[in-house]
């Protein structure tokens, strides 16, 4: 069950994106009857996860969002699933706008009517593919102290600057990297010194500007096309000092300011909400004339502040005229946890002659010390296997007692001892094994997670492994770094390595596999289609301009 509701966070909402899933071609072939959203991660289901999240935070207005299709299958879990059923009051609500597909954006998401008229509040966006320990109410903390001051709420009143928002970025490179994950490009900017002394655990120390961000591949296509690194002088000379990062990923949590709706309404050449709404929306912080292009200033209806009337002489340009040329050269300071000092150190600089007050797009830059909480993303059947495992690491709360577990320990490491037989042997500091599970004699279970009813029978091996609900291993099996799909069987004396199992298949005894997706012929079919769309896909993708 999730820990007990923090705080109430007053007003805010919490909507959770649940997509196709499509980066599992082997366990979603079929998303409308198993969503993403349903996976497994450590034995319960993936949005369980950030659902938790929203407790811990003190959100309890929470929606998750998926397709009409896909509704079906989440509405039973919610209604059958023990680790959905168990959840506090109030639960979730389920909304599938009829104009949401598989292939609709997050930001195209936000335009739908039923979602504008669903978003009354400032909200935070989450994916189902979120695991996070890191308090949330620490994060909403930090976003209310340095973007949604009383100042800024008394001044919105008057037509004033509005709230800022605040994602989360976290390091990729980490002890036990995933090989081919993503990343992202960004730039930050430090903001002022506090003046009093900070709380003990709090995020402020990590939290700074955003100034830019993309993804990396994207960056590296921008900078083979234009022959240098895209990084504007503006942007040097509104911050003078620009960390910026390379080995990050978007967490893709977004507590937001309700004006976002609207901001997303004007602009529908916005797609997706991490690279689109927060990648302009940094960029029209110091990128002179931009915010006015992104009709900010409509939203915001701003007066002229002392900036707006600072001469720019000094940098030999007047207020109407376009930012230089990009940089040509790479400066040495594009890579991780390097600052870049152009000039004098200074803040935010000067306005460079903007008429709106843009407010502020924050980023949480998670520590990446080991000992620090997990966030992490599950968008990859690799992530999936990885991060299951690190959970089965975790202490139960049998072992340690329920104040000293992290929220997403499991009450038991073996839930149904009574399934297993004598002469067997299965490693609990590192593994998890489900209710009604039956493990025979000379079996062996290491550093592995075990779905509910599964059979695990005589002489079997498995190291390193993910077995879904219902799965059958047979006899003298050998598997590892493997993940198996619901009610798949496996046939006796049969050795896996480094696979993937589609639910309900039959692989035949005596096989031998390695590194190979095992489906069905209509599961394959799927997959080849699902492709080819993504290569129409890239074919017709054109830069955004604004």
């Amino acid at each position: 069950m999730p820990h007990a509701v923090s705080m109430a966070a007053p007003g805010l909402q919490a909507l959770i994106l649940c997509g196709p899933g499509s980066s599992f071609p082997t366990f979603t072939a079929n998303p409308d009857e198993n969503p993403k959203a349903l996976l497994p991660i450590a034995n319960r289901p993936m949005v369980w996860y950030p659902i938790d999240f929203c407790y811990r935070t003190g959100i309890t207005r929470i929606t998750l969002i998926c397709p009409p299709s896909a509704a079906e299958a989440i509405t039973s879990a919610l209604n059958t699933n023990p680790f959905l059923t168990n959840l506090p009051h109030p639960r979730p609500d389920l909304l599938a706008p009829e104009g949401l597909d598989q292939n609709t954006g997050t930001a195209e998401l936000l335009r739908l009517p039923e979602v504008k008229s669903l978003v009354t509040s400032d909200f935070v966006v989450l994916p189902c593919d979120l695991v996070c320990e890191l308090g949330g109410d620490k994060l909403l903390q930090a976003w209310m102290v340095k973007s949604a001051s009383l100042s800024d709420l008394l001044s919105d009143a008057a037509g004033g600057p509005r709230s800022g928002g605040l994602g989360v970025w976290y390091e990729t490179k980490t002890a036990t990297p995933i090989k081919g994950e993503e990343t992202d490009f960004i730039a930050t900017a430090p903001l002022s010194s506090p003046s009093l002394p900070q709380q003990k655990g709090s995020l402020l120390p990590s939290i700074s500007k955003l100034v830019y961000s993309m993804p990396t591949d994207s960056l590296n296509d921008l900078a083979e096309e234009r022959k240098g690194f895209p990084l504007r002088h503006g942007l040097l000379r509104r911050h003078p000092r620009v960390r910026m990062l390379t080995t990050h990923r978007d967490a893709h949590v977004y507590i937001l300011p309700q004006w976002v709706i609207e901001f997303v309404d004007r602009n529908p050449h916005l797609e997706s909400i991490g690279e689109d709404v927060i990648g302009w929306w940094a960029k029209a912080g110091w990128q002179k004339g931009l915010a006015e292009k992104l009709g900010m200033d409509d939203i915001f209806k701003s007066v002229e502040t002392k900036e707006d009337t600072q001469s720019t002489e000094e940098f030999g340009e007047s207020p109407d005229e376009e930012d230089p040329e990009e940089l040509r050269s790479s400066p040495p300071v594009a890579t991780r946890g390097r600052l870049a000092s152009h000039g004098p150190d200074g803040g935010d600089g000067s306005a460079n002659g903007d008429r709106t007050a843009v407010p502020p797009i924050l980023a949480y830059i998670h520590p990446s010390d080991p000992a620090a909480p997990l966030v992490r993303r599950v968008d990859t059947a690799r992530l999936l296997l990885a991060v299951s495992l690190q959970l089965a690491k975790l202490p139960s709360v049998e072992e340690v007692g329920p104040e000293a577990t992290s929220p997403f320990a499991h009450a038991r490491k073996v839930a149904y001892p009574e399934g297993v037989k004598p002469r067997t042997t299965i490693t609990k500091q590192d593994s998890l094994v489900a209710e009604n599970v039956t493990v025979e004699e000379k079996s062996s279970i290491r550093e592995s997670v075990v779905g509910a009813n599964c059979q695990i029978k005589e002489g079997a091996k498995l190291s390193q492994c993910l077995l879904m609900d219902g799965v059958v291993v047979g006899k003298n099996c050998k598997l590892t770094r493997c993940i198996l799909g619901k009610r798949s069987e496996i046939g006796d004396n049969s050795v896996l390595t480094d696979c993937e199992v589609q639910e309900n298949l039959l692989v035949e005894p005596k096989s031998e596999e390695k590194d190979a997706k095992l489906m069905s012929s209509e599961g394959l079919e799927a997959t080849e289609e699902e492709m080819q769309q993504v290569f129409q896909d890239l074919d017709q993708d054109e830069e955004p301009t604004a």
